[in-house]
C-alpha cells in the first residue's frame, strides 16, 4: 500500500518545524512538490533545504507545475472549484510516481487544517478511485499562530468568538465577530473598520517578515503602502491579520 504524509512545515521559519514532523520527512522515501513557478521559486527553495537538511538518502523528489487559477473570472467559487480539480491531477499523477510500500509526501506551509486545499484534493483524489493510498496528517505551525506570537497577543478574549475569514467575505459582510483573522485581503479591507485595532504581518517567519500593528485608522494606509510595495518588489506576498473591535474603556 502507498503511504501519503501530509507535513505541515511552519510558516516560513525553518525552526517552526516540529519534532514529529522532522521525523516524517526522515521517514519519506518520495517527497511530491507542485512548483508554483519561478515568481515563488524561493518557496520551493526553503522547501528544498529542509529536505536536504532532515531528509534520509536515498530518496527522490517528484515535481509537478501548479495549474494557475484564473483570476479574471467572476464567479470566485467557481475559480476555485476548477483551479482545484486542476490541481488534483497533477497531484494524483505525482502519487502515482509513488512504488508499492514507499511513502511520499506533500510539505505543505503552515498546517495543514488552515486556510489550505491539500487535504480537499487528496480526498477528491480518493473519492476517484483510480489509486489506492493511505494518508497521515502532520500537524505544523500556522500562519495565525506566527502572527499571534510575533505580535505577542492572544488571539482569543474571555468569553468571545474568533472568526476565521477571506478579505472577500470581510469586505461583503463587515465585521461579523468582535476577533476576525483575515486571510490573504488583496484589497484591504479592513480599511472599512477604521475604529478596530489591527495586528498585521506578512512573509511571516521569513526573513522579509513585515510587522504593522495599531488602530486601523492610524496605520490603515501604511499597512496598505508597504502590503503594495513588497508585492511589487517580490511578485507575491502572502499575509494574514488579526482585526479587533477594541473594548468600550479603549482596551485593545
Amino acid at each position: 500500500m502507498k503511504r501519503l504524509l501530509i507535513i505541515g512545515i511552519g510558516a516560513g521559519d525553518p525552526d517552526h518545524l516540529t519534532l514529529q514532523a522532522v521525523k516524517a520527512i526522515a521517514a519519506t522515501d518520495v517527497f511530491l512538490v507542485v512548483d508554483k513557478g519561478e515568481v515563488k521559486q524561493e518557496l520551493v527553495q526553503l522547501r528544498q533545504d529542509l529536505i536536504h537538511e532532515h531528509g534520509r538518502a536515498p530518496y527522490r523528489i517528484a515535481e509537478a507545475r501548479d495549474p494557475e487559477r484564473d483570476r479574471s473570472a467572476a464567479a470566485y467559487t467557481e475559480a476555485v472549484a476548477d483551479w482545484r480539480a486542476r490541481r488534483a491531477v497533477a497531484c494524483e499523477a505525482l502519487i502515482r510516481k509513488l512504488g508499492d510500500d514507499e511513502t511520499g509526501a506533500f510539505l505543505v506551509w503552515g498546517d495543514p487544517g488552515v486556510y489550505d486545499s491539500t487535504l480537499a484534493i487528496v480526498e477528491e483524489i480518493l473519492r476517484r478511485a483510480n489509486v489506492t493510498f493511505e494518508y497521515e496528517v502532520i500537524p505544523g505551525i500556522s500562519s495565525v499562530a506566527a502572527l499571534t506570537a510575533r505580535h505577542r497577543i492572544g488571539l482569543t478574549r474571555v468569553g468571545r468568538p474568533v472568526h476565521l475569514t477571506t478579505g472577500r467575505r470581510l469586505a461583503e459582510q463587515g465585521a461579523t465577530a468582535d476577533d476576525m483573522v483575515v486571510m490573504l485581503d488583496a484589497h484591504c479591507s479592513f480599511a472599512a473598520l477604521p475604529g478596530h485595532h489591527i495586528y498585521w504581518g506578512a512573509y511571516l517567519g521569513t526573513p522579509d517578515e513585515i510587522l504593522v500593528s495599531g488602530p486601523v485608522a492610524e496605520v490603515g494606509d501604511r499597512i496598505r503602502e508597504l502590503r503594495a510595495e513588497a508585492r511589487a518588489r517580490k511578485g507575491w506576498i502572502m499575509d494574514t491579520y488579526l482585526l479587533r473591535r477594541p473594548d468600550k474603556d479603549g482596551d485593545g
